[in-house]
């Protein structure tokens, strides 16, 4: 079926047959004995994929629950319907692709005869697309986990063009933490002013915590920074063998405590005294690799001018934002808009910020004159404040709004705070005034 030519396999060699045999039950067991957890969202894009003969591809932080999602989804399949393998597992450290085969036979010795892979964190096997490939080339169906988007972009992009699902786990949603901690779904149409401040007191709470499973399972244990530090050690430096771990180390302390900011390549080369921009263009693309921050761009139809100007840095989870990052004060403000970023990010890819041409020039940390995001698929604006009830910051985001009316094309403008209020209109173009909350249970 499937052979490879070598003049020796290293794996291999150092298992017996009954080694692996014992290896694979164990895995299976306790993968199918896993606690399932609150249904996530992204279930039902697994389950839409599942009549189809395309791989399905979860990829995702470390800990988001990317290994119960496929539990989910197992539990719906049926216990004697899949194979699963960990390569997470010390046991299988020096496994090759062409190992596949002696493995299949073992999981069919075992099992039996199954048309179904779930595979956990891929990525540590080199070549594994190989694999993947020719075992759907005989029609079997592949339920694949890996945290690395750049690693599985690539290749899949060179080996399964037009055979897989790509399905992007995130932590926790506001509605799925509200699920978490054992909260009543609210009737938005009809909220007392009781259930209005319990839904004020539950955003603080998740805008401070997160959405990490684990972490929110387990409060008492810093699972947040040691997550951060396999992030930055295991999947960073590691990885991609840096040697200059404190620069790393430093810059991603800096981008963690500055949520929602404004980033300079150049100013962030003179202040980590790096010798090159490429150097912190690479450091920050490994970070966006491992899924622990997301850099946006300028709206602007010079893509020249896209590249040059300061971009905003989001992180993936304010909880993890707030365990690994120093501040003298809370930034709620700033991590409410970067809640709204990453609920937009799952939503679609096209996500932009927009300022005028001299609205970049910031006047102190993370100061700047423009709007939060532009949507160019639905030419809507938004514009995210932590209340209004101050007037020069009512007018500063008002007047923000009627710039980027003026220079893009706009259909809807949405303002993001405290409390729903009534719409009003700029230049023909109707502004929504919405509960913060409230829009994050309603996507």
């Amino acid at each position: 079926m499937y052979y490879f030519i070598m003049n020796e396999n290293i794996w291999k060699s150092r298992w017996s047959k009954d080694q692996i045999k014992t290896m694979l039950i164990e895995q299976f067991d306790s993968f199918w004995a896993r606690d399932t957890g609150i249904e996530r969202t992204q279930l039902a894009e697994v389950e839409r994929a599942a009549h189809m003969p395309h791989a399905v591809i979860v990829s995702g932080l470390r800990r988001v629950g990317k290994s119960t999602l496929l539990a989910q989804m197992a539990h719906k399949l049926g216990k004697d319907a899949f194979y699963y393998i960990n390569f997470e597992d010390d046991r299988f450290l020096g496994f090759q692709a062409e190992d596949a085969e002696h493995v299949y036979q073992v999981l069919v010795e075992t099992f039996g005869e199954r048309k179904i892979f779930v595979i956990d964190e891929v990525q540590n096997v080199p070549g594994w697309e190989h694999f993947v490939r020719h075992f759907m080339d005989m029609d079997f169906k592949f339920y694949i986990i890996g945290s690395n988007a750049s690693l599985l972009s690539r290749e899949l992009g060179t080996r399964l063009t037009g055979r897989y699902v790509p399905v992007e786990l995130f932590p926790f949603s506001f509605k799925e933490y509200l699920q978490f901690s054992g909260q009543g779904l609210l009737n938005l149409q009809r909220m007392t002013t009781v259930e209005n401040a319990r839904l004020k007191n539950m955003l603080s709470a998740y805008l401070k915590s997160g959405g990490i499973p684990d972490a929110l399972k387990y409060p008492e244990l810093p699972l947040q920074r040691t997550l951060y530090d396999d992030v930055l050690y295991r999947d960073i430096a590691t990885r991609y063998r840096l040697d200059a771990v404190t620069a790393l180390k430093e810059l991603a302390f800096y981008l963690m405590s500055n949520p929602a900011s404004m980033v300079s390549f150049n100013k962030l080369k003179d202040q980590f005294r790096l010798g090159s921009v490429n150097t912190i263009k690479n450091y920050i693309d490994y970070m966006e690799n491992s899924w622990l921050v997301f850099t946006l761009n300028l709206y602007d139809f010079s893509v020249k001018r896209q590249q040059i100007v300061p971009k905003k840095i989001y992180c993936i989870d304010t909880g993890l934002s707030n365990a690994s990052a120093f501040g003298f004060s809370p930034n709620t403000g700033r991590l409410l808009e970067n809640l709204v970023f990453l609920t937009l990010r799952q939503q679609t890819k096209e996500i932009y910020y927009y300022t005028t041409p001299g609205g970049y020039e910031r006047n102190g940390p993370g100061s700047w004159t423009g709007v939060d995001f532009y949507l160019p698929e639905t030419r809507q604006l938004i514009q995210v404040a932590l209340n209004l009830e101050n007037p020069a910051t009512r007018e500063r985001e008002v007047r923000a709004l009627s710039d980027g009316i003026q220079g893009v094309k706009v259909e809807s403008a949405l303002i993001l705070s405290d409390a729903n209020e009534n719409s009003f209109e700029i230049n023909g173009i109707t502004v929504e005034v919405r509960s913060a909350a409230e829009w994050l249970l309603s996507q």
